[in-house]
């Protein structure tokens, strides 16, 4: 009989997981699987259980909250020589992989797509010893995703990083950079980068337009030195999927990107605090077997 391992955040999406355990455990095995769920209890809870829960060999991982969760879950499995398949149940802020994989946030409808058998096999990213599966992204405008506290986050949602964001843009200052990607050289000043491995970023849909889970290409971005005016205007065009053609922005494919940079910058990973740099981001071809809908759009 098939194994699968629900491990989800009691706490995300107003406990919505945690109240609907009993039905997706149900769902789960009316579909011929022998369930069993975790629940997290803090930072790295996620990784041991998923970490665990492939060497002993599940056939199926289910990471059941916001994208925190499925970074972790991610991170412990991504090393394995022998990898579960991967499904998710968003019950996150922004849901930003979720929305890439058009996963709807309605649990019985996650639940149709997990108890289906259809599968796509997806890229990540390696970044030094770590992994993430959605956005890398450093600089002086990343950083301010650090700052949005938990409770407002959980009462305004996705727009609690728009406010905190209009709040401390005036003081965002660019930071030097030497960035090699596929044989390629960049140096300047930037105000962010980002590696993406989809089309949804920080609930945007349409700053990596191009994006492919898919290719074994990350979608690079390179915004360079703004004034605050200059940012305002391309933050706008970036609602619009117009921003790629600004002169104060750099959007290549590569598969292998390496940053160094002068001075302090910290690393975002899917989300989540990942250090600092320098680091190097390889693409992982096809590294995951993941559940989709049958129906999700394909990407370039």
């Amino acid at each position: 009989m098939k194994r699968a391992r629900l491990i989800y955040n009691p706490s995300s999406g107003r406990e919505q997981i945690r109240k609907s355990l009993a039905y997706i455990l149900e769902r789960l095995e009316k579909t011929g699987y022998e369930t069993s769920a975790h629940a997290t209890t803090g930072e790295g809870c996620a990784t041991r259980a998923a970490k665990k829960a492939g060497e002993i060999g599940y056939d199926l991982v289910i990471a059941a909250g916001g994208d925190g969760t499925i970074f972790e879950v991610v991170n412990g499995l991504a090393a394995l020589e022998k990898r579960p398949k991967l499904g998710i149940i968003p019950a996150g802020t922004t849901n930003d992989f979720a929305r890439a994989l058009r996963i709807p946030r309605d649990i019985e409808r996650a639940c149709d797509i997990l108890c289906g058998e259809h599968f796509e096999l997806i890229d990540i990213g390696r970044v030094n010893d770590r992994y993430f599966v959605n956005i890398a992204a450093g600089g002086s405008l990343t950083e301010l995703t650090y700052e949005v506290p938990s409770k407002m986050k959980t009462a305004v949602g996705q727009l609690a990083y728009y406010i905190k964001g209009l709040e401390k843009l005036p003081q965002v200052s660019p930071q030097m950079v030497q960035i090699e990607y596929d044989g390629k050289l960049f140096e300047g000043e930037i105000m962010m980068f980002l590696v993406s491995n989809t089309n949804s970023v920080g609930g945007f849909e349409r700053l990596a337009p191009n994006a492919s889970l898919q290719d074994g290409m990350f979608d690079f971005i390179i915004v360079k030195k703004l004034s605050f005016p200059e940012f305002l205007h391309l933050a706008t065009l970036a609602l619009r999927g117009e921003h790629i053609n600004h002169p104060k922005v750099m959007y290549v494919h590569a598969n292998r990107i390496k940053v160094q940079v002068k001075g302090d910058m910290q690393l975002n990973l899917d989300g989540e605090y990942g250090g600092v740099l320098p680091a190097e981001f390889v693409n992982m071809y096809q590294h995951f077997q993941m559940l989709t809908p049958k129906d999700r759009k394909q990407r370039r």
